[in-house]
């Protein structure tokens, strides 16, 4: 097994905690012992142990004199376990190889010259790309303070996402609905607006995947103007994150008593400054949040410029100009000023299409 192959190997053991190890990164970890693999380990749900730590403890013995393939620099600081740097040196692992730096400051780098001054090999530089992708949100919370933003958007091919009359249910078909369960599965939590919450009374629960992993669940309404008698009152407890600013006291209470866990944000013109309110979800730990609108939500996000991938799910349908938009107004005079996203994929889900853009 050479060390590309060995490495997308680990890489794709740390996707299987995306969505479930935040704060921390979802790392992998294989570890080699002549061309046979003697552990395997991924970051378990809610950070720890940590890949290296499970693989560790797979190989045993096996582990002296073996290469170590970790799809994250080796953490260096003591928390509630002690570094794995640490743990590789003492079980006498000989070379270790990562794809880069850590850059969260308790790291960045300290990892490997720990390993370094122990007599470790270590190589860096496999396969950047892939795990820079795979990271996207834990270095974004890292280097810009906050969380990663997938958009999502459902619409008739003309751009529409419900009738004039708000109908809604259904535009893209069950197949496309499944690929939207499976991403809030791989993400931290699913973002809406209060617009969308009052309108479609929504779960925003991972459903028909057998899924015991589920995301948190963020409202962001300025005024906690929700259904006292929906879906999210009778579901909510401390997974139900409601981000508001300057909600009266009787709703306040209403939802703390519910269990909910209310943020408070400032105001940017009049709406909750989207900035502001991502920066704090960051220093709570988010690290991949997963947007499903409204039209005016959206259009806020991407004209803060705060909105990294966008996917679009587009059924063979059209709804007309009477129909509402997928996007409010944004300000938009010059095409020069308009959000531009570079495609990464198209595909057909069922009867649908779902693109795949990352901000240029």
């Amino acid at each position: 097994m050479n060390d590309a192959d060995a490495m997308r190997h680990a890489l794709s053991l740390g996707r299987r905690g995306l969505g479930r190890v935040w704060p921390n990164p979802a790392v992998g970890c294989v570890i080699v012992s002549g061309s046979r693999i003697v552990g395997r380990g991924w970051t378990r749900p809610g950070g720890r142990p940590h890949a290296e730590r499970v693989a560790l403890d797979q190989a045993g013995p096996l582990a002296r004199g073996a290469t170590a393939y970790v799809s994250l620099e080796p953490c260096a600081h003591h928390g509630r376990t002690p570094p794995c740097a640490e743990g590789l040196i003492e079980a006498g692992v000989a070379r270790v190889v990562t794809t880069m730096e850590d850059p969260d400051p308790r790291v960045a780098g300290r990892g490997l010259a720990m390993l370094r001054a122990a007599g470790v090999t270590v190589e860096t530089g496999i396969c950047v790309d892939r795990a820079r992708a795979d990271q996207a949100g834990f270095l974004s919370r890292i280097n810009l303070g906050r969380p990663m933003v997938t958009l999502k958007l459902a619409t008739s091919f003309d751009g529409r996402i419900a009738t004039a009359s708000g109908e809604s249910r259904w535009i893209t078909g069950p197949a496309a609905r499944r690929v939207v369960h499976a991403a809030r599965l791989d993400h931290d939590a699913v973002l809406v607006g209060g617009g969308t919450a009052r309108a479609d009374d929504p779960e925003l629960t991972v459903r028909e995947l057998g899924a015991r992993h589920q995301p948190i669940r963020i409202v962001a309404a300025r005024r906690l103007d929700l259904p006292a008698s929906g879906r999210l009152a009778a579901s909510a407890g401390p997974d139900l994150w409601l981000l508001h600013a300057d909600a009266p006291d009787g709703r306040r209470g209403f939802w703390e008593g519910a269990g909910a866990r209310l943020i408070q944000v400032p105001l940017d013109g009049g709406r909750l400054d989207p900035a502001a309110m991502l920066a704090e979800l960051g220093a709570q730990g988010l690290t991949r949040i997963f947007c499903e609108g409204g039209g005016s939500f959206a259009a806020a996000l991407l004209q803060a410029g705060l909105v990294d991938r966008l996917v679009s799910f587009n059924a063979g349908l059209a709804l007309g100009a009477e129909g509402q938009p997928a996007l409010g107004a944004m300000g938009v005079s010059a095409l020069a000023d308009a959000p531009r996203f570079r495609l990464l994929d198209t595909r057909a889900i069922g009867p649908d299409v779902m693109t795949t853009w990352e901000r240029a």
